[in-house]
């Protein structure tokens, strides 16, 4: 399984959690008031923000095109040039 499916499931649950959080969704679901709203809400975040990161390092990085050596003019590096 792709690790961004991961990314994408702990933000959905995370922004479900933040929608449940507000009084109409403590309202539909009345055993979840006995949790403190704050917990639900701090929970709620670090699981988007997790999730926006797994997402993140799973992307396709543009950079990974090959090696990178320098180019040497004498001594001096005057640039870098991508080995494949």
């Amino acid at each position: 399984m792709n690790g961004k499916v991961f990314g994408y499931l702990a933000s959905f649950i995370g922004l479900v959690a933040l929608l449940v959080s507000t009084p109409k969704g403590l309202a539909f679901f009345p055993f979840i008031e006995v949790i403190p709203l704050k917990f639900i809400v701090i929970g709620a975040i670090i699981l988007i923000g997790v999730g926006v990161i797994i997402v993140m390092s799973y992307s396709p990085n543009k950079t990974k095109l090959g090696k990178e050596v320098p180019i040497y003019k004498g001594k001096e590096i005057v640039g870098y040039r991508v080995m494949k």
